[in-house]
């Protein structure tokens, strides 16, 4: 499994490359190649990369959980897969981001990749660079998920 750490900023060109930061290449695994599953995340207004490997244990958590006989989960599956795109690194090691995902996120010329643990989200700049919660919030953030209150608790 990979473990992407750090956030880099990166230009985006007029048809939609950007450059894959040689660090986050570092921290690939063999096993994820340089194939990914970009879409946007489900809760914040970013996009999420995915290398395949990863995109994969993702969807057969899902496919544990769904039953697609089910409505309410046959909507939650079309929501899920809408706007996805598969692709791999070009030769230049550059990503090619479908136009429309970009255009739903906000994106335009300055993107923040920063990675979060085994996925990347990918940012408009402005926004990620907005997005602190401060390091007071931060640090009760911290002990309310963290802050056990013995020894015990920790599962």
């Amino acid at each position: 499994m990979t473990t992407f750490v750090g956030d880099y900023p990166v230009k985006v060109d007029a048809k939609g490359r950007v450059l894959f930061p040689s660090a986050f290449k570092k921290q690939l695994n063999e096993a994820a190649g340089n194939r990914f599953v970009v879409k946007k995340d489900i809760f914040e207004n970013c996009l999420i990369l995915y290398p395949y490997d990863e995109w994969e244990r993702q969807v057969k958590i899902i496919r544990s959980r769904i039953n697609p006989y089910k409505k309410e989960h046959a909507k939650f599956l079309r929501e899920f897969y809408k706007g996805t795109a598969e692709f791999s690194l070009d030769s230049n090691g550059r990503i090619l981001f479908p136009k429309r995902l970009l255009e739903l996120v906000g994106i335009t010329k300055e993107i923040v990749m920063a990675g979060q643990d085994d996925k990347i989200e990918i940012w408009d700049k402005t926004v990620y660079d907005s997005q602190s919660m401060g390091e007071d919030n931060f640090a009760e953030l911290a002990e309310k998920l963290l802050g056990f209150d013995t020894v015990n608790d920790v599962e």
